[in-house]
């Protein structure tokens, strides 16, 4: 079983819960942050000692305070510890439900597991950690394993995500090019917007644009 696990999760009834969960599967080092920066810092400072972590268990989402923070979500730690700690295991446990968001925690992060938050969530969560552990295979929530299985999800990038969130944001089409130059993002060229526009449209079979905002939305793209 793995011998060193963080937690960084900002509610201390999960955080018991999970921390729970890892003595019963007999993980002997277990450590926890309420702070994403606390998180980084123990992650950091155990690669300095030469005793890394085997696991993170991160929530997303993690409430504001006073405190000033440079990791405010989960996604920016994941986002960091890829650079860092490329092989380090990663499990997800959230109440996010967005499909396009959580594909994109496994495309592009390369998570180990998705546990949705629940009334099975702790069982689950027992589950995918003997997974992880046992066979190296990454684990999902069984009510959210469309999401791995949806070729819709994985045909669309993140500039056209960008692109729906901004039309869904009121940005209108013919000054996409002016907001898109304000973000950094390229291309920005009205054309490629206009082409990139009438291919989601043909892709989702869209009537128009507000036709399309709405089926994003529907399949969490938006």
């Amino acid at each position: 079983m793995f011998k060193k696990v963080i937690i960084a999760e900002d509610f201390d009834s999960i955080n018991l819960a999970v921390m729970q969960v890892l003595g019963e599967l007999g993980v002997t080092e277990i450590h926890h942050a309420k702070y994403c920066d606390d998180a980084q810092l123990k992650i950091k400072k155990a690669l300095l000692d030469n005793d890394p972590f085997d696991l993170l268990i991160s929530d997303l989402s993690f409430r504001a305070d006073h405190r000033k923070v440079q990791l405010a979500s989960g996604d920016d730690l994941i986002q960091w510890v890829r650079q860092v700690q490329p092989d380090l295991k990663i499990i997800v446990h959230s109440v996010e439900d967005k499909t396009f968001h959580i594909n994109s925690l496994f495309e592009n992060h390369n998570i180990d597991g998705f546990v949705i938050k629940g009334r099975h969530s702790i069982r689950q969560l027992k589950t995918a950690i003997n997974k992880l552990f046992q066979t190296d295979e990454k684990y999902i929530s069984p009510e959210m394993e469309v999401v791995l299985q949806d070729k819709t999800i994985n045909e669309i990038d993140e500039y056209d995500i960008e692109l729906i969130k901004q039309l869904s944001l009121g940005v209108p089409q013919e000054k996409m090019d002016i907001k898109f130059k304000e973000l950094g993002i390229s291309p920005s060229s009205k054309s490629t917007i206009e082409k990139r526009v009438g291919k989601l449209k043909d892709y989702f079979k869209a009537n128009n644009t507000v036709h399309l905002i709405s089926i994003a939305k529907d399949l969490g793209i938006a």
